[in-house]
């Protein structure tokens, strides 16, 4: 008998078999981290706009952020003034994000290629919550925007909306309130409205009325008020 390569198959035998053991005993070596996990990013709060907008500092750079799947009603819009429950919706979200550790944005499919206006669209993570579901639960926002390829979420968040609605929470008090378009005022004169002529001589005067200051689609806006060049006038 040859001893010699009687060995070296056994051997070889033996090293298979650890491989093998090897890779089901540490399936992370082998396998690549899931979607979720490689595709959330750590940012840091600039500030909060409103309820479903926010600044956040990506890789030493100002990005301007909508949130995805979400709408609540608006607080600094340049017609439709402040709609109900858009204050609350606006302080649930500043709150958040302000004493939030961490804060995280998942871009879904596209989100990081950004809208029209130039903000990129995201699911946002407080301390590892989906901040944008729990404004769809609590009854501060409406399920909305629904484009592909950026839908994952989309069922859970319908779910949230159905949950709130029948609770009849907030947004959802106000019977006839949330339209597949929006948010309707059974009482449009009683909404803010602005004075498209009305110009500001600083931001001191202009925060008065605009507390967070105005984007650059304002008429109040003016580019000597926009000092860091980020489209957002009179920012605090």
């Amino acid at each position: 008998m040859n001893w010699a390569l009687l060995k070296k198959t056994v051997l070889a035998s033996v090293l298979g078999i650890s491989l093998v053991g090897g890779s089901m005993l540490n399936p992370i070596d082998t396998t690549p981290k899931t979607v979720t996990a490689a595709s959330l990013k750590t940012v840091s709060l600039v500030r909060a706009t409103d309820g479903d907008t926010a600044t956040f500092k990506y890789k030493g750079k100002n990005m301007k952020v909508r949130f995805l799947l979400v709408d609540t009603p608006e607080t600094v819009h340049p017609s439709k003034g402040v709609q109900p429950y858009g204050k609350e919706a606006s302080n649930y979200t500043k709150n958040r994000l302000k004493n939030a550790k961490k804060i995280q944005l998942d871009f879904d499919r596209t989100g990081y290629k950004g809208d029209k206006y130039g903000r990129k669209l995201a699911y946002v993570y407080v301390d590892g919550k989906d901040l944008n579901l729990e404004l769809v639960r609590k009854g501060y926002a409406r399920v909305a925007y629904v484009y592909a390829p950026n839908t994952k979420y989309k069922t859970k968040y319908l779910v949230a909306q159905s949950k709130a609605k029948k609770e009849k929470l907030r947004i959802w008090s106000k019977k006839g309130y949330v339209t597949n378009s929006g948010f309707a005022s059974k009482k449009p004169s009683s909404t803010v409205t602005v004075n498209t002529s009305k110009t500001f001589k600083n931001c001191t005067e202009l925060r008065k009325v605009y507390p967070n200051g105005v984007p650059k689609s304002h008429p109040a806006y003016q580019a000597k008020m926009d000092r860091d060049h980020d489209n957002w006038a009179c920012e605090r």
